[in-house]
């Protein structure tokens, strides 16, 4: 059997890397994890995707957001609460990503949402996929 098709995980929005355990179930396969799995998307989630739309909505076309900035609009004045939605926006942004809404780049350039290590800036997806 050759490698099936690209698959993004529906809670962090990573590419699910092919298992031969999945071969026979490959088409169902939505989660990259049993963590993921047991995350599901929330209704947090969903709100964090709505706000990354709007704060780039709100900027130039060619602007740049960061994840806190996204983090510090839900609780601006809780420092603890922003640092914990830290990794809940990264997700957001992944699969915002995987939904061709946004990319995400570090250094000026896009970057593969999957692999990216360390700071990292949303924004609009550009004409022509962006890359």
């Amino acid at each position: 059997m050759s490698t099936p098709d690209e698959k993004t995980c529906r809670s962090c929005g990573r590419r699910i890397e092919w298992r031969k355990k999945w071969e026979s179930n490959w088409d169902e396969v939505a989660y990259c994890s049993d963590a993921c799995r047991r995350r599901k998307v929330t209704a947090l989630d969903r709100q964090l995707e709505e706000r990354i739309r709007e704060l780039l909505a709100a900027r130039a076309a060619t602007s740049t957001i960061c994840p806190s900035d996204v983090a510090r609009s839900i609780a601006p004045d809780d420092e603890a609460a922003w640092r914990d939605l830290m990794e809940p926006v990264r997700r957001a942004a992944r699969r915002l990503v995987a939904a061709g809404e946004v990319d995400i780049t570090q250094g000026g350039s896009v970057v593969d949402p999957s692999t990216a290590k360390g700071p990292i800036r949303i924004r609009r997806r550009r004409a022509g996929g962006g890359r």
